[in-house]
């Protein structure tokens, strides 16, 4: 069916998609580790084994973006990152926006939800389009 849409294929736009993409999931995968107190003290106090969700949450969004970024079944690297953002959109920014008592960090934190949001829906285009030609194994 035609769209009308303008089609462009290119393998460096398509390279530079999934590193841009898979960048803050690799820096922030590798961050929960090295710093992970931090994490855990972002994470609500009702929430028990915050250590353990951490370090899952961690190696969830490493394999996602790994899988995305070499392009090895990116659809399953996009429904790891979708499973990883759900809840930390949520979870950590959602309650955030709405309990906070500074009104800058709770705009920080809409700031947050909504840039989740956007990054949900990217990851959700992948598993359901992968990342291009020759988009690996579906």
């Amino acid at each position: 069916m035609e769209t009308g849409d303008l089609e462009i294929i290119s393998p460096a736009i398509g390279l530079t998609a999934r590193i841009l993409f898979t960048l803050i999931f690799v820096l922030s995968g590798i961050t929960h580790f090295t710093s992970m107190q931090s994490y855990v003290t972002l994470m609500p106090a009702a929430i028990p084994f915050r250590a353990f969700w951490v370090a899952i949450s961690a190696l969830v969004e490493l394999v996602g973006a790994a899988l995305i970024l070499f392009n090895y079944r990116p659809r399953l690297g996009g429904w790891l990152i979708v499973l990883f953002l759900v809840p930390v959109t949520i979870v950590v920014h959602g309650s955030a926006m709405l309990t906070l008592a500074d009104p800058v960090m709770r705009a920080v934190n809409v700031s947050m939800f909504l840039k989740g949001l956007a990054m949900i829906a990217c990851a959700l285009f992948i598993t359901q389009f992968g990342v291009g030609p020759g988009a690996g194994a579906r």
